[in-house]
């Protein structure tokens, strides 16, 4: 199973099902729902299901050689319609998928379509999170891919431009994974901290 299967999984995991939902008559709920009670997002969870698929038809176009199908799979999820709002989870599965679109679109040397995937997943994680820190890692690799290719063709001094491009990336890739760690493990801290106590 792909690490996004899994992210996917724990996304519809950490989803309310019991709770009720928001197209279920309240008369027919078996569920009492107060101001608090979690609401299901249909949207959403049609949406989580979707890109589960995508993936799935993904891998077993890959597994066979058929980037292109792949390609094919996950470009349709993209452009698909999304829920309504910004949930987070969509946000990360468009950047994890634009990361792999990336990925693919390089290893069929179109380059210029892989930098337009990367530029979108950007937007998709704008802060410093795993997803972004991927799609720069993603890049490094565009990028190593790129420069081999300007080798072949004789091309040297753009394929040199290339290579620093790849460092650069991975360099800012391990720079936000590691900003990542410390505000998880800073985080973690804070919550753990005993509250001090009142009395004297």
């Amino acid at each position: 199973m792909t690490r996004l299967c899994w992210l996917l999984l724990a996304a519809l995991a950490a989803l309310p099902l019991g709770a009720c939902s928001k197209n279920e008559p309240r008369d027919e709920r078996p569920c009492e729902c107060g101001p608090t009670t979690p609401v299901v997002d249909p949207a959403l969870l049609a949406f989580l299901s979707q890109a589960r698929s995508a993936h799935h038809v993904a891998d077993a176009r890959e597994a066979t050689g058929d980037q292109g199908g792949a390609l094919a799979a996950l470009q349709a999820l993209t452009a698909a319609a999304k829920p309504p709002g910004k949930a987070p989870e969509v946000e990360e599965v468009l950047a994890d998928t634009r990361a792999r679109i990336a990925d693919l679109s390089s290893q069929l040397g179109r380059f210029d379509d892989a930098d337009a995937a990367i530029a979108a997943g950007l937007e998709n994680a704008p802060s410093p999170t795993y997803f972004r820190g991927h799609l720069f890692e993603v890049r490094g690799a565009v990028e190593e891919r790129r420069e081999k290719a300007l080798r072949v063709k004789g091309d040297g001094q753009e394929a040199d431009r290339a290579r620093e491009r790849s460092l650069a990336a991975y360099e800012e890739a391990m720079r936000i994974q590691a900003q990542v760690i410390r505000e998880t493990i800073d985080g973690s801290a804070g919550r753990a901290a005993p509250a001090p106590s009142s009395s004297k």
